[in-house]
């Protein structure tokens, strides 16, 4: 098992509703948190909450010169740096001729270069633990398609790859790089799926975002022995999904 207490985690999206449990999730474990959110009213009162241990950074994920401020950030905390959590990402819905090239570009740009740019960033700086931990936000659209999600599900099932690229890239320096995978969570960008679909399929419920930084916790304290490894967190619904062609 990994202890985080005494070692500095970056959390990007960390004011969203997927990140917040996770940042106060590893604040509780003992680790000083960098809270990286576009949002700065909602990730300035995070960190206000949860004390001395937690920074704000203001973070577009696609902006080079604000991961280079997480990164003055990293360096002048001078405590370990072994967590690399990337939850920032949006979704837009439509079909393929219809989508504006606009939209589709800001979602892939968002999510895919977001990740690869947090990474390109922050890894040299994260080689140096030995036992560092990149947590890729994918999704359960990244393994399986669905119509009108084109933009989604390509920027998804490009963090997938990604995500097992780097695990070959990094591993010789002992950091494992692991994506994960969330079906239906109880969020506001949930909210355009019709809970009904599920009674075809394999899950009873929408998850809940602390289910998700449960297993982002896993994955970066307990799961040693795992990199370029896909953690599925959908109560079941790729299991409908494979049911159902």
């Amino acid at each position: 098992m990994s202890d985080y207490g005494g070692s500095v985690v970056v959390v990007s999206g960390a004011a969203g509703e997927l990140g917040e449990p996770i940042v106060r999730r590893f604040s509780r474990e003992g680790a000083t948190v960098i809270v990286a959110d576009v949002r700065r009213q909602q990730g300035q009162e995070l960190a206000s909450q949860l004390g001395e241990r937690c920074h704000f950074v203001p973070l577009d994920v696609t902006e080079e010169s604000d991961w280079h401020r997480v990164l003055q950030l990293l360096k002048q905390l001078e405590q370990p740096f072994n967590a690399l959590i990337q939850c920032a990402g949006i979704l837009e819905v439509g079909s393929i001729t219809d989508q504006e090239p606009a939209v589709f570009r800001r979602v892939v740009e968002t999510n895919l270069f977001g990740t690869w740019l947090g990474m390109h960033v922050l890894g040299p700086l994260l080689r140096q633990s030995k036992t560092g931990v990149i947590v890729n936000f994918s999704s359960t659209h990244g393994i399986y398609a669905k119509q009108h999600m084109g933009a989604y599900a390509a920027s998804k099932w490009g963090i997938r790859g990604l995500t097992k690229t780097a695990a070959l890239e990094f591993a010789r320096d002992g950091v494992r790089v692991l994506s994960i995978h969330p079906g239906p969570i109880r969020t506001e960008m949930a909210s355009i799926f019709d809970p009904s679909q599920f009674s075809a399929m394999a899950i009873p419920r929408f998850g809940e975002p602390e289910e998700v930084a449960s297993m982002v916790w896993f994955m970066a304290s307990e799961a040693t022995f795992s990199t370029g490894s896909e953690f599925v967190v959908d109560g079941g619904i790729l299991l409908g999904a494979l049911a159902a062609e």
